[in-house]
């Protein structure tokens, strides 16, 4: 996400597009704005995107009927009025352009811009075809949008998307449910999409995260009476607003920090458990012993020796005197399924102290339906599915009920893991903003399992602990890319990078999320 400013101090709302379409006439009136002067300034800092940003004076504007064609409509005449060669594609009649819309085309066309108008299939990949600019504005859809496209939109769309143009989306790229952020057939694939007043939830997890591009906020001087009239539950986390590590005291000692516990690392599948283990040391755990099979204790340790062995018999492990002065466990990396698993899971699930359940762990979870409130389920879509009992279709159609539902359900917080990675406790609804598709690798979810372990033996509370060891992990391979791109990131890799940003005064100020 780029020139987005969260605040330093304040959560940063994210709202539903239905909330946004609902309500923000009546705010706007609030603000003594007219509905058709939000229109002029939307046009106005898309406009001014564009301009600042590209040399080439073409532009191909594409419009639907209804007010996002209506933008359109203001940047094509700002846009010709300032000296560029413009194409306006109107995918309608001139007959069904109403309201405001209306009132945007009719001083378009005082203008020497081209409009074409056509309900024609094959008019319309003709100006496509023959468009030679470097950008294309994509104001099909606005918030509205919902459900299905037509076959022929989807051809359109796919045609949009081939051209070698950069694509800049008005508010919402078309074909993305801006509610959900589910693409149903296909959409828009913008450079860049500037959305208008608020964040959209939809634009921020997800499948969107193929769609939006750099996203920007115009709040066009509505956003904060937006914010302050309407309720969301779901904020954003970004380097300014992310919860912060206290400073340790000088006299701190490794029985201040504690010791954290780490099962899994069952029979052929030590590097899960071993993974866990390093990068919750990294993260600042003092003390960290991990209970594997005994065929992986001596590779548990191999390099690491910092690394205790805990009785790897669940009997044994019982009987062990620093069971139950743990501050935390995490469970699940490399666990498995079989005898050995099931063992351990039902005894670290009866003890008392915060856990992180991951992997393995949940898919035991999902066959025993528990509720606790004071661990955290790190899910991917598919564990999430089990979770729920219902399709990773069904989850991916609403990422924001779906992590709701298994924090209502099974208590504690939860953290849906993906692109836009959120984090719920029920109630309220986090998106993380750091990460990127370099962390599609094995090995990822096991380091920020051990993240979050270190952070809840730090962290005042066991959101906070999550929400910050989220954001601590996808920056750390954000860094990682910066330095040596995405592909080929391993999740080791992180180590080095996790250690710095745990140690980093993390003062409040503004910057550039």
């Amino acid at each position: 996400m780029k020139s987005v400013k969260l605040s330093a101090s304040l959560p940063q709302p994210a709202f539903g597009a239905k909330q946004v379409q609902q309500n923000e006439a009546q705010v706007a009136a609030s603000q003594h704005i007219e509905m058709y002067d939000l229109m002029e300034s939307a046009g106005a800092a898309v406009y001014a995107h564009i301009n600042a940003r590209y040399q080439s004076k073409k532009l191909l504007v594409i419009c639907g009927k209804g007010n996002n064609g209506g933008d359109g409509y203001v940047i094509a005449r700002l846009a010709q009025e300032s000296g560029y060669q413009v194409t306006v594609l109107v995918l309608a009649n001139k007959q069904n352009i109403q309201g405001d819309a209306a009132t945007a085309l009719s001083l378009l066309l005082q203008t020497k811009a081209r409009v074409k108008f056509t309900e024609s299939h094959h008019e319309q990949l003709s100006v496509i075809e023959n468009y030679h600019g470097d950008v294309i504005v994509d104001c099909i859809f606005g918030i509205g949008f919902k459900g299905s496209l037509s076959e022929q939109l989807q051809i359109f769309i796919n045609a949009v998307n081939q051209h070698s143009a950069d694509k800049i989306s008005v508010d919402v790229p078309s074909g993305l449910d801006a509610e959900t952020g589910v693409i149903t057939d296909t959409c828009v694939r913008a450079k860049a999409t500037i959305t208008f007043i608020v964040f959209k939830k939809g634009l921020l997890t997800g499948k969107a995260a193929n769609a939006v591009g750099e996203l920007y906020l115009a709040d066009l001087a509505l956003g904060q009476a937006f914010i302050d009239q309407q309720h969301s539950s779901v904020f954003l986390q970004g380097e300014t607003n992310k919860p912060q590590l206290k400073k340790r005291e000088r006299a701190t000692h490794k029985g201040n920090i504690g010791l954290g516990i780490v099962v899994g690392g069952n029979q052929s599948m030590p590097g899960a458990a071993r993974l866990t283990s390093e990068a919750a040391l990294r993260a600042g755990a003092a003390l960290i012993a991990t209970a594997c099979h005994q065929d992986n204790r001596m590779a548990m340790m191999n390099g690491r020796p910092e690394i205790m062995l805990a009785p790897s018999d669940v009997k044994l492990l019982k009987q062990w005197l620093l069971i139950k002065n743990a501050k935390a466990y995490a469970i699940g990396p490399g666990l498995g399924v079989d005898d050995w698993a099931i063992e351990h899971f039902n005894h670290i699930i009866e003890l008392e102290k915060p856990c992180v359940v991951d992997a393995d762990a949940l898919n035991l979870l999902a066959m025993q339906q528990l509720t606790r409130d004071n661990w955290i389920l790190t899910p991917h879509p598919k564990e999430a599915a089990q979770l729920l009992a219902c399709s990773v279709a069904e989850v991916e159609q609403n990422r924001f009920e779906a992590v709701t539902s298994i924090a209502q359900q099974y208590g504690g917080i939860c953290l849906l893991k993906g692109a836009g990675t959120l984090i719920s406790d029920g109630d309220q609804t986090w998106i993380n903003t750091s990460g990127n598709p370099g962390m599609a690798s094995g090995g990822m979810g096991d380091v920020l399992t051990g993240i979050i372990l270190a952070m809840i033996m730090q962290c005042d509370d066991l959101m906070s602990a999550t929400r910050l060891a989220a954001f601590i992990h996808g920056q750390a391979a954000d860094i990682i890319a910066s330095k040596f791109g995405e592909r080929g990131m391993l999740a080791s890799d992180l180590f080095v990078e996790i250690r710095s940003l745990v140690n980093i005064d993390a003062s409040p100020k503004f910057v550039n999320s």
